[in-house]
């Protein structure tokens, strides 16, 4: 039932760093900062990192056993691990919840093209903090100009899909993660030397436990959750070209440290910065397009070069980050109609492309001229992510779980996570235990909460 002569990862780093950017995106450079600033700073921190490790890891070992097992696409694999059975609809939906995904996420990706090109360009020099509200504002509610970026952007990434696994996914993550680590210590070493800075680093540091509350725990939980890419089918996908030496655990353990680095750097770029200027770093999404140009302003505005400079290399950092992501999202879905029905790569690619480049321009204009048209009073741009986060990526993280550790034979599980027995992997006992019974229930908890029925 497995493919043997499916392609794998040429290189251990290349698998990892693949994986890690399917983790690193957006949801790490300014969710994770705005999560924080709203509940508790250092406490929250805390609390995510025992969140990523009791849930996030759990699956991420559960993805990667289904698509390693399998050695096909997410959309295949419960149905050759599983045949004959229901479970199936699991991998479908993941593949739908990615495809849905790149669609929209593509969209903000673009913006970053954007506001690269305005920063290179000077044109965020000079400007008020209404301005660049203003700015913001006619930019994204713009009925051609998000469109063009973002037609660049799905460009880019069709480009490193159609290349393929190794040439095309692998290469494209070995030098793109290294450069966005470096970019992201370079902006903090320079956001940590700014003039009351110390601010920010107390908050992001010492942890205010009076902040604590049981929605400060379940937002953990969330991002933690979102921010690794689970329930979306990038990992399981991706562990399908791991090759049987690779270390499911360790691979694991490696892309939830750099996932976790990413953010927390990212915190000591936004808190330093915005305490710098005395600027909350509470803005929500907008934060990265109207609060982070005024904090680069007024920092560094006597030097209009370096402000320039770090406006540029962040924006950068966050294309980066927002491109290995859309390239895991692109990923599954082309595998997925590559195997399923016999297309070519470049076809499957294609039709994944002009697909969502198609949702891209639906989302797009939702913020604009089609403002009007609701869905239970959302815009569809919004109404997208509603029906993606907050209930197919909770089902199908926790059904992924469920299947992992009740329905799949025991022996074939540990026989994933030993490498067939070349390895201890003492954690095996803990692993299916936590699947089993803690994962579900924290998953459930999390929908719960994200759907507004906990009060």
């Amino acid at each position: 039932m497995q493919n043997s002569e499916r392609v794998n990862f040429a290189s251990k780093i290349g698998a990892i760093l693949a994986a890690a950017g399917s983790a690193v995106g957006l949801g790490n450079v300014w969710r994770f900062p705005y999560e924080t600033g709203n509940h508790g700073g250092a406490a929250f921190i805390l609390i995510y990192l025992g969140c990523v490790f009791l849930f996030g890891l759990p699956i991420m070992i559960a993805e990667f056993v289904i698509g390693r097992r399998a050695k096909a696409s997410t959309g295949e694999a419960f149905k050759v691990l599983a045949p004959r059975s229901g479970w199936k609809y699991v991998g479908y939906t993941g593949v739908l919840t990615g495809f849905l995904i790149l669609g929209y996420y593509s969209v903000v990706s673009g913006w970053t093209l954007e506001y690269i090109f305005q920063s290179a360009t000077g044109n965020l020099l000079g400007k008020s903090a209404n301005d660049f509200v203003s700015m913001f504002q006619d930019f994204s509610k713009s009925p051609w100009r998000p469109l063009i970026w973002l037609l660049i952007f799905v460009g880019m990434t069709h480009i490193i899909i159609v290349k393929g696994v190794q040439k095309g996914i692998e290469q494209a993550s070995k030098i793109m993660m290294p450069m966005l680590f470096i970019i992201i210590v370079l902006l903090a070493v320079c956001a940590v030397m700014l003039p009351g800075a110390m601010k920010g680093l107390e908050f992001l540091l010492k942890p205010d436990f009076s902040k604590v509350t049981s929605d400060a725990v379940l937002g953990a939980m969330g991002q933690a959750f979102f921010s690794l890419s689970l329930g979306m089918g990038c990992l399981s996908t991706y562990a399908s070209y791991f090759s049987r030496e690779t270390r499911l655990g360790h691979t694991a353990v490696s892309v939830c440290v750099i996932g976790t680095c990413i953010s927390v750097l990212s915190g000591f770029i936004i808190f330093p910065a915005a305490f710098s200027v005395g600027i909350q770093p509470d803005a929500g999404p907008s934060l990265i397009f109207i609060t982070i140009p005024n904090v680069f302003q007024q920092a560094f505005g006597s030097v209009p070069v370096f402000a320039c400079i770090s406006a540029v290399l962040f924006y950068i950092l966050l294309a980066m980050a927002a491109l290995t992501s859309t390239i895991s999202l692109h990923e599954v879905p082309t595998a997925f109609l590559h195997e399923k029905f016999g297309f070519t790569r470049s076809r499957a690619a294609w039709i994944v492309t002009i697909g969502s480049f198609l949702i891209g321009v639906v989302s797009s204009l939702a913020l604009g001229d089609w403002s009007d048209v609701k869905i239970g009073g959302m815009n569809l741009f919004d109404a997208l992510d509603f029906l993606t986060a907050k209930i197919m990526l909770p089902i199908t993280g926790m059904f992924t779980a469920l299947f992992v550790s009740w329905k799949l034979d025991k022996k074939m599980v540990r026989d994933e996570v030993t490498n067939r027995g070349t390895l201890k992997a003492s954690y095996y006992p803990a692993l299916i235990f936590i699947l089993r019974y803690i994962t579900p229930i924290g998953i459930l908890f999390i929908f719960i909460n994200e759907l507004g029925w906990l009060g």
